[in-house]
């Protein structure tokens, strides 16, 4: 319960700073498109823009617990379906990579973390895994996008056109998932290898591991049964604050592979100023992120409910 208080106050301060600090930035988003004075003042008072600061926040705030996030003037649509739909493209992008880096990562970290393969293998790996850590989604979003203009083996960039839901399309040309996906699969998967491969030698190192060695339990069954769920309390701690690089990766590939997402959004409305379309993506970013880290605790209380979390 009280993390879910953590939650809603989280969301609430990120949304209510983003709401404040774009309203105090100099100019607005009709400064922002060069409109007349005239027309900009007629419009400003029909959004009611032209109002005291607190009185525009305190309307947003009351509009904004009844899921009412006012109007963009850059769509000219109602703030809410819009940051909705957008949403639901990161949460398909950000969500298939997190699914993929995790089977990646944490099954590749647990044979390294083990010795699996030899010595060699495991620092093989471990190589590799440093190298791809030092590539941040935005260089690896470049390399790729190179990669598939030169090659021409993959779209580069955008997302399937067509009728139907974001999910539906994505289904109908699931081509257009790779690039984005792989920038953040990569270095997502490196940094789970590198985190599960430490937890699962520090497993294999626990008493009740080696006394079940002692009594001749299976090498297969005592990792994958007895030493992988030890050695998952660790990473599920830390699990939320990775569900938030994701997020924040996210946002970095779909501004450069123009991938309809709440990134791309986030950075068009910044750049055109809109007041609420900045406040409804910032309120939706930050109920992702909350959303996460108590997904992360939860699931560490299943496996380990004597832990603390951390995220």
């Amino acid at each position: 319960m009280w993390r879910a208080a953590q939650g809603l106050l989280f969301v609430l301060l990120v949304s209510s700073a983003a709401f404040v600090l774009t309203r105090l930035a100099p100019g607005d988003e009709f400064d922002a498109i060069g409109a007349n004075h005239a027309s900009a003042d007629a419009e400003r008072h029909r959004l009611g823009l032209d109002r005291p600061l607190a009185v525009q926040y305190g309307d947003w705030l009351w509009r904004a617990v009844r899921l009412d996030l006012g109007t963009s003037v850059k769509y000219q649509r109602p703030v809410a379906p819009l940051v909705g739909s957008r949403a639901v493209n990161t949460l398909i992008l950000g969500g298939i990579a997190l699914a993929l880096a995790t089977v990646l990562g944490v099954g590749i970290g647990t044979l390294s973390g083990a010795r699996r393969g030899g010595a060699a293998a495991a620092s093989g790996v471990a190589a590799a895994s440093i190298v791809l850590l030092s590539w941040p989604p935005l260089l690896t979003s470049y390399g790729l996008l190179l990669l598939a203009a030169v090659t021409g083996w993959l779209p580069v960039g955008g997302f399937p056109s067509g009728s139907g839901s974001s999910l539906v399309r994505i289904l109908h040309a699931p081509q257009y998932l790779v690039l984005p996906v792989l920038a953040l699969v990569l270095p997502l998967a490196a940094s789970l290898e590198r985190l599960q491969a430490a937890s699962m030698r520090d497993a294999l190192a626990q008493p009740s591991i080696r006394a079940a060695r002692a009594r001749g339990l299976g090498e297969d069954r005592l990792l994958w049964k007895h030493a992988f769920r030890l050695s998952l309390a660790p990473l599920l701690s830390v699990y939320g604050v990775i569900g938030a690089a994701v997020l924040s990766g996210s946002f970095a590939v779909e501004v450069v592979m123009s991938w309809p997402g709440l990134g791309a959004l986030m950075y068009e409305a910044l750049t055109a100023r809109d007041l609420y379309l900045v406040a409804g993506c910032a309120l939706a970013v930050a109920t992702l992120l909350a959303v996460s880290v108590l997904a992360a605790d939860l699931a560490l209380r299943l496996v380990d409910p004597r832990r603390e979390p951390l995220s």
